[in-house]
């Protein structure tokens, strides 16, 4: 059985950390495997006790987000309306599309709306279920192999 290493960057507002922490749980918590592949899902996310927004200027804050980016083989984005307005959120779509990394549109619990910024810059879309959002994961880093 081969091990697979899959890096994942979550998108995420620290206003709305319960969604983060929420996706972190099911796909970094859990092993996982498809077929004969074993699949350690790695974390490139910016964590809430090592934060880059400390940076001293845009430039700074947008070269440090590239740096967490450009490694990861699938960038996870939810779908809150949050997103829509919120400038980093909307330079990491800008920095996923530079460097072809596919993206993932997750629909937070009970969302009535999701993020028009979000889902039309998304390769694929999942709802709030930590099967289909894993296998999805899969699926985008597998294909793009």
């Amino acid at each position: 059985m081969s091990t697979h290493y899959v890096h994942v960057f979550i998108s995420h507002s620290w206003a709305y950390s319960g969604v983060y922490k929420k996706l972190e749980e099911w796909i970094f918590k859990p092993n996982h495997s498809y077929g004969q592949a074993s699949v350690n899902f790695r974390n490139f996310s910016v964590p809430k006790n090592d934060p880059i927004h400390n940076a001293a200027n845009d430039r700074q804050l947008r070269e440090a987000i590239t740096a967490q980016i450009k490694p990861c083989h699938v960038v996870v984005i939810p779908t809150g309306l949050y997103a829509t307005h919120s400038k980093w959120i909307n330079i990491e779509i800008e920095i996923a599309k530079a460097y072809n990394k596919p993206i993932l549109a997750v629909d937070p619990w009970g969302q009535q709306r999701a993020s028009t910024v979000v889902t039309s810059a998304a390769t694929a879309r999942v709802g709030w279920n930590r099967e289909p959002l894993v296998k999805a994961i899969w699926n985008l880093y597998y294909g793009n192999k």
